[in-house]
């Protein structure tokens, strides 16, 4: 029964600590952890994602949608960052399971830590080719329709004809490209990072000042339009199914977490990172989602893969909107950069457990990065981008990032009564209520999503298992480490 062997904390503390050519670099401020939080959280999920929420599922109450999500991310973000301030390990989630439920929850924590990063890279990846084709067309540059769409999706030609696409060619091309800046190192990543979210954040802002004044009352009414008799469209259910597809926005304090092995300081700067840039956003993200929804009726959002620049036609600023695409298709960037970065992490400290292969651990000589995983993840990454719709990737990616919270939440509790003396420099305050409400607030937001999110995940995680069983029980470092007594600890 090796899946209850747990990774002792002073294996961790040591790994922290170690320097050398197979071990990452430290060279991350908090304030560059902040800049990192914010380069994926303002992303996709704010550009496209809250109007897909709004047009299907909650109409101007994607607000309250924002809300119930930021809710439940303070609740995970403050269970995260007591772990970062104990465990300053690269593998996020991951590295908190094994430490707190055993290997076998780890494996399941990283194995969806996978799917959450590398379809979080996708999504954001299609939505970076809308936003592309958006701009050209301003300046009437139309790229072959066959090639911005997935075969998956169909769409009208000039004469009417109704046909499939192809694969979506930019958004395979984006992944490529963030791929090879990540490989070149992380400091490197880190500054253009920064220079993107100031970017990011001063097209935020200048669409909520600008915006503000020519929000349309009436486009807020009713602010929670009536159920259509389906869960999950409209009314209340259609709210809180909104917030299981906003949540994800949220993803980037978790990948803050997964930095902790390349940040100096990291017990007081983790924390900062975290709910800095949690709370940050949150304020942002409301204020957006009310202006965007007061400019246009949200049925004009309804699967629409560009919805700044409709609510932007309702406005005299029409120049603004180009240069509002424009500043998204560089922004999204570093959201892309990011999800890359998160998910080698993980698989680094995966790999460095024994449980996957040891290429994914290997370091480039020069760069100090996991240059491995992160060639194989570009070519897996960029198929899938290419090929599947941006509804499904988005949805998957909202379930993989609530069922990680939920496990983190639990991992503080059972943590706080195992090892009550373990050095802490950040206290997730009044457990275990903060954990519970984590845990419940995630679980009714995963319960929000369609059947069929629910099935993919499954399936994602059937394959798991059969690597885990298959690969990772033999070949696991603490398992053949650790005596047998360990197993029940």
């Amino acid at each position: 029964m090796g899946e209850y062997y747990k990774k002792p904390l002073s294996w961790l503390l040591k790994e922290s600590q170690e320097e050398g050519d197979n071990s990452l670099k430290r060279s991350l401020s908090g304030f560059q952890l902040v800049m990192l939080g914010l380069g994926v959280i303002i992303g996709a999920g704010l550009f496209s994602l809250t109007g897909l929420a709004a047009g299907n599922h909650a109409g101007p109450a994607v607000t309250i949608s924002f809300v119930i999500a930021a809710i439940g991310c303070a609740f995970a973000g403050l269970c995260y960052a007591e772990f970062a301030s104990m465990i300053p390990i690269a593998g996020s989630a991951y590295t908190y399971a094994y430490t707190t439920m055993g290997e076998l929850f780890a494996w399941i924590i990283g194995w969806d830590l996978v799917l959450e990063f590398s379809v979080g890279a996708a999504t954001v990846a299609i939505s970076w080719s809308n936003y592309l084709v958006a701009f050209l067309a301003g300046y009437n540059i139309h790229l072959p329709p066959q090639l911005v769409h997935s075969p998956f999706e169909t769409f009208k030609l000039a004469d009417g004809t109704v046909t499939h696409g192809l694969f979506n060619l930019p958004a395979a091309l984006v992944i490529v490209l963030m791929s090879l800046v990540l490989i070149r190192g992380t400091k490197g990543s880190a500054i253009w990072n920064a220079v993107v979210v100031s970017l990011k954040v001063g097209v935020v802002l200048v669409f909520i000042a600008l915006g503000w004044s020519y929000i349309q009352p009436a486009n807020h009414i009713p602010y929670i339009p009536a159920n259509t008799g389906t869960f999950g469209e409209f009314g209340w259910s259609g709210v809180l199914r909104g917030a299981g597809v906003v949540f994800f926005v949220f993803l980037g304090f978790d990948i803050v977490s997964t930095a902790a092995q390349e940040v100096k300081n990291p017990k007081r700067n983790m924390p900062i990172g975290i709910l800095g840039s949690l709370a940050i956003c949150t304020v942002l993200f409301i204020l957006f989602s009310y202006v965007m929804t007061g400019l246009a009726p949200y049925t004009e959002f309804k699967n629409s893969g560009a919805p700044v620049a409709i609510a932007i036609s309702h406005t005299p600023y029409l120049w603004l909107g180009q240069v509002v695409v424009l500043a998204i298709v560089i922004g999204y960037t570093s959201v892309i950069m990011v999800d890359l970065w998160g998910q080698s992490r993980v698989f680094y400290a995966m790999s460095k457990d024994g449980l996957l292969p040891k290429i994914f651990s290997d370091i480039h000589p020069r760069f100090r990065t996991p240059w491995k995983s992160n060639i194989l993840f570009c070519v897996f990454i960029s198929l899938f981008a290419a090929l599947v719709p941006l509804k499904v990737v988005g949805e998957m990616t909202s379930i993989g990032t609530l069922l990680a919270f939920v496990i983190v939440c639990a991992g503080v509790w059972v943590l706080r009564y195992k090892s009550p003396d373990a050095p802490r420099a950040f206290k997730t305050p009044w457990v275990p209520f903060v954990p519970a409400m984590g845990i419940l607030s995630c679980v009714a937001m995963m319960i929000s999503l369609p059947a069929d999110t629910w099935l993919r995940l499954i399936i994602w995680m059937a394959i798991g298992m059969v690597i885990y069983y298959g690969y990772s029980k033999k070949n696991s470092k603490v398992r053949n480490t650790l005596p047998d007594r360990q197993q029940e600890r």
